[in-house]
């Protein structure tokens, strides 16, 4: 699926998710760029940012950039540990306001776009979603950007009744795809992410994160044959 662009930027947080991607995709040669980006969607959108512009000077524009790492999945969704998720939106989930809750916003929050201050969402292009889905085994579904983690099972709970199509939760992916669109629109932006533990109470016992680091060097692996 990879192969089918000419320059492919993929964005990581930290350095153990870029070398399992930098590992699956060694075959490409430097038609893939792999990067740490940083964690969170300010450090990830700099990153990128200086990715993009890099990349333009030298008149190697990308055309194709990925969001890519670990995350949580919501298991209320159906998604488990291991499993490799495809995002057909990219949600900053927790960007807005807290309100009291009222008959109008029964959930206590609003988004910026709810207060009319931009948007929250980038929609994938779907044949590319589709694409990336087939090749790597993956489901589909919202992936959520968030800027704190989800510790506990009545914010899990919060944050499904708001997207009960979210299928991830993870850190960088609305940073990368905001980047992209104030830099280089109309390039397609992706998000692929494996699970390592489940959404909800926080108990660093249960997650699996040597296993989901495995799930994505195979994930990319297909993608890039």
């Amino acid at each position: 699926m990879l192969a089918a662009f000419e320059r492919v930027l993929v964005v990581c947080a930290v350095p153990a998710e870029r070398d399992a991607v930098a590992t699956a995709t060694r075959g490409m040669g430097p038609r893939v760029e792999v990067v740490a980006g940083g964690v969170g969607p300010a450090a990830v959108a700099a990153s990128t940012t200086a990715s993009l512009l890099t990349a333009r000077h030298a008149g190697r524009p990308y055309d194709l950039v990925v969001a890519a790492g670990i995350a949580g999945g919501f298991a209320a969704g159906g998604v488990h540990v291991g499993d490799t998720v495809v995002a057909d939106r990219i949600v900053a989930a927790d960007l807005g306001a807290e309100l009291p809750p009222t008959p109008q916003s029964p959930a206590g929050f609003a988004s910026v776009a709810d207060l009319g201050f931009g948007a929250v969402e980038h929609r994938p292009p779907p044949a590319v979603v589709s694409a990336a889905a087939e090749a790597a085994g993956a489901r589909t579904g919202a992936v959520l950007s968030v800027s704190t983690t989800t510790g506990t099972d009545e914010r899990a709970a919060q944050l499904l009744a708001r997207h009960p199509d979210a299928a991830a939760e993870a850190m960088e992916g609305f940073g990368v795809a905001e980047a992209v669109a104030a830099h280089s629109a109309p390039t397609p932006v992706l998000e692929v992410r494996t699970v390592s533990n489940a959404v909800g109470l926080r108990d660093r016992a249960a997650w699996r994160i040597p296993q989901a680091l495995t799930a994505l060097s195979t994930a990319f692996g297909k993608l890039a044959g």
